[in-house]
């Protein structure tokens, strides 16, 4: 230390270190710095003592608080389970769904509530914003097959559609071509007819020869003028909605050997109040029609 030099416009000793004759002095480090410094090792010192932290073969030390990030996240659902319990037995007790509508706090809960039990059970089939796909249908119209009510949609999740449950909807469009029931040059001319009452120019077939078609083998169900029936489940035929069809050719295929979707009964599965809470958020997608058809 002695034989060390001095910088003489700081006063400040050098560490002897020397680069193309620049000098290193060896400043001491700033008193603050060095007690923050020292406060962190004693700060981590007492993590260890009192958190997990240290690991082990299969496991880390529990810490004297017996502190877990499992074990946080589990009291903060325990905590939101129990803030909704009100929530939840309101909608339970709810005598008829229009209760749960008119009551408005409620029926925000039971949106919020509806939204997160149709991310984890319906998206891989409806989607992510329930907007749906070939096949699945879009829950954001007005376009609806079993009825658009509350109470209609409430029915068609608690027992599904085509499935095991005793109460399930249930309809069946006969395979008018596979059967024999109708001829090539029939089935064409129908497609031509459905193609024009849902306002899209058909690309072949007799739209009048096909409105004969349509009368005598299809207004049954789908009505009169294509508007569908919700009691049987018949689609509306009269707009450009469709659940299964992009194009005449498979308008063709669908009434030659028709497709039937199948939907999962949810109430045994998920309980009556997470029923009427899917309903609710589904409901509250199209605005809520009351007498329109999908």
């Amino acid at each position: 230390m002695a034989d060390r030099e001095i910088d003489e416009p700081t006063g400040t000793a050098t560490t002897g270190h020397s680069w193309d004759g620049i000098r290193e002095l060896d400043t001491p480090m700033p008193r603050w710095w060095l007690w923050t410094f020292y406060a962190t090792i004693v700060f981590a010192v007492v993590y260890m003592i009192l958190y997990p932290a240290i690991p082990m073969i299969d496991r880390a030390t529990q810490g004297l608080l017996g502190w877990s990030s499992r074990g946080a996240v589990q009291s903060e659902i325990e905590g939101a389970i129990a803030n909704q319990a009100d929530y939840r037995q309101r909608v339970a007790n709810a005598a008829t769904m229009q209760d749960i509508i008119n009551d408005q706090e409620l029926f925000q809960f039971a949106v919020s509530a509806g939204k997160s039990a149709f991310s984890v059970n319906c998206v891989q089939c409806h989607g992510m914003g329930a907007a749906g796909g070939p096949g699945y249908p879009n829950l954001q119209d007005d376009d609806w097959l079993w009825g658009g009510s509350i109470d209609d949609i409430r029915q068609t999740i608690a027992h599904g559609i085509r499935s095991d449950d005793p109460e399930t909807r249930v309809s069946e469009m006969p395979a008018f071509g596979r059967d024999g029931i109708l001829d090539r040059d029939q089935i064409r001319n129908v497609s031509a007819y459905v193609m024009n009452i849902a306002k899209v120019p058909p690309k072949y077939g007799d739209v009048a020869a096909g409105e004969q078609v349509f009368t005598e083998n299809c207004a049954a169900c789908h009505g009169d003028t294509g508007q569908g029936m919700p009691e049987m489940g018949a689609p509306a035929l009269n707009d450009p909605i469709w659940l299964r069809v992009t194009d005449q050719d498979q308008v063709v295929a669908q009434v030659t050997s028709p497709k039937h979707g199948v939907m999962p009964a949810w109430e045994g599965r998920l309980g009556d109040t997470t029923v009427k809470e899917l309903a609710t958020y589904v409901y509250s997608l199209s605005g809520g029609p009351s007498a329109t058809i999908r």
